[in-house]
């Protein structure tokens, strides 16, 4: 029980790692960046939660 409980936990640091270090990636994306890549902040953050979390 205790082993379950710690690797959730594990998993789930993993995750808001990854997902903070993603956003702070498309933070970093000038206005101009995102022009070139056709791409809004916005919508980028969402899926990023999306592909994360579920």
């Amino acid at each position: 029980m205790f082993d379950n409980l710690v690797s959730r936990a594990r998993a789930s640091i993993a995750k808001r790692r990854q997902y903070n270090r993603l956003v702070a990636e498309i933070e970093n994306l000038s206005g101009r960046d995102l022009a070139d890549l056709r791409a809004d902040r916005s919508e980028m953050l969402y899926q990023i939660r999306k592909q994360i979390y579920g």
